[in-house]
């Protein structure tokens, strides 16, 4: 075999490999912990559906895929996908309001409409609500 085949058949082999472990790796990954992890930001429902209304691409850049604390009143739960389920904040505005989406090792069973939480999540965007993800239920 000429020795340009052989570097270029090495090369492939070590790209596959490089693409497998890459795959394994995400297959594998997990969710990050947010029940320990140090929030980014502590804020109220209130003032988070605030920032977006005020200046949507200030807040896009300072709490977008930011870990978020936010507290706030129950103002719904909505079951979701089995037991993942999504708790609905209210923010004193009658169009939007901050919806938080359970990891799959919250309960919201302790939750009750009316009761004030504090969420600790992700915050993904805004579309015409604030949306957290992975949140874990803090107190």
């Amino acid at each position: 075999m000429k020795k340009s085949v052989k570097i270029a058949l090495g090369a492939l082999i070590l790209l596959g490999l490089t693409g497998l472990g890459i795959g394994l790796y995400l297959y594998n990954k997990q969710d990050k912990n947010l029940q320990k992890a140090e929030p980014d930001f502590v804020i109220t429902s209130v003032d988070l559906q605030k920032a977006f209304e005020d200046d949507e691409a200030v807040a896009l850049t300072k709490y977008v895929n930011k870990i978020i604390e936010v507290t706030g009143t129950v103002e719904s739960i909505k079951g979701v996908e089995g037991n993942i389920a999504s708790v609905v904040l209210k923010t004193g505005s009658g169009l939007s309001s901050v919806i938080c989406t359970l990891s799959s090792q919250s309960d919201p069973v302790e939750l009750v409409s009316g009761n004030e939480v504090t969420i600790r999540g992700e915050c993904s965007g805004f579309l015409m609500d604030v949306l957290l993800n992975n949140c874990t239920i803090i107190k």
